[in-house]
């Protein structure tokens, strides 16, 4: 998705792409640079505060910050519930704190949350703690492995998917009125099932089991997430902050639907 929406914005836009990984840096480079985008690449792990402020002053030496589109994120299958709450919870705290303490005014920034943050019932969703995550980092990874080891071991990466994900809702919403004191906009995003190397890791399980419930019963590309991405960054998307915008085809609304007709039955 991060590298569908550089083709976009890189049209009018100078870019800056970051990656955990350099061989995903480097393929990712090669196809703007076959597009006439150039961009500058900077290896950076979202999970150290220091390297994303390295990442940050990368970017400024370039020009003013005017948009960041946050993309980085793992998904259930790719490691333990540590991992991943670290990566999609710390990692959007990282991202988007630089960007709040470097961006200029009228800036935007786009996080991706998941249609797992609206399909996890809200019993689950340890809100309260949530803030811990801007102050005592140590506190809130405590807090939310409390949370996750309620499910057993098999489960628990899944439900720190939800967990991770309701953050970021959380984080962007939350947030809203102190970013707009400083004349930044923020946004999250929910993709449903994605067709990208990330989503179909979850063909089996996941987003990719609940596709043919969708009102639209196919996976999403990651073409059409990329243009919402971009347009929540332009100018025409001005007045668009502290909202998350649910992009599933259909699931959570034909899952919420048919779970009330059930209930009827029943």
């Amino acid at each position: 998705m991060g590298l569908a929406t550089a083709k976009i914005v890189g049209r009018d836009h100078v870019v800056v792409l970051c990656d955990v990984r350099q061989d995903g840096l480097e393929s990712a480079a090669a196809v703007l640079n076959d597009l006439a985008i150039t961009p500058t690449v900077v290896n950076c792990d979202v999970t150290d505060r220091q390297a994303v402020d390295r990442l940050f002053k990368t970017a400024s030496g370039l020009g003013s910050v005017t948009s960041v589109i946050h993309t980085a994120g793992v998904s259930p299958s790719m490691g333990a519930a540590d991992y991943v709450l670290r990566t999609n919870a710390l990692g959007t705290v990282n991202v988007n704190e630089v960007f709040y303490q470097t961006a200029c005014e009228g800036a935007a920034i786009v996080n991706v949350a998941s249609m797992a943050a609206h399909l996890l019932p809200q019993e689950l969703i340890p809100t309260a703690h949530f803030p811990l995550a801007l102050s005592d980092a140590d506190g809130f990874m405590a807090a939310m492995d409390t949370v996750c080891s309620v499910a057993p071991e098999e489960s628990r990466s899944g439900l720190a998917y939800g967990v991770s994900k309701s953050f970021v809702r959380w984080y962007s919403t939350a947030q809203a009125e102190r970013f707009t004191n400083r004349g930044l906009r923020i946004v999250s995003i929910s993709p449903g099932a994605v067709d990208t190397e990330m989503g179909r890791l979850e063909e089996q399980a996941g987003a990719g089991a609940v596709v043919t419930n969708a009102a639209v019963p196919r996976w999403g590309t990651a073409e059409e997430m990329a243009e919402l991405l971009a347009f929540c960054i332009s100018a025409k998307a001005g007045y668009l902050t502290g909202t998350d915008i649910l992009n599933d085809g259909g699931v959570v609304a034909s899952m919420t639907e048919r779970a009330r007709v059930a209930a009827l039955k029943g």
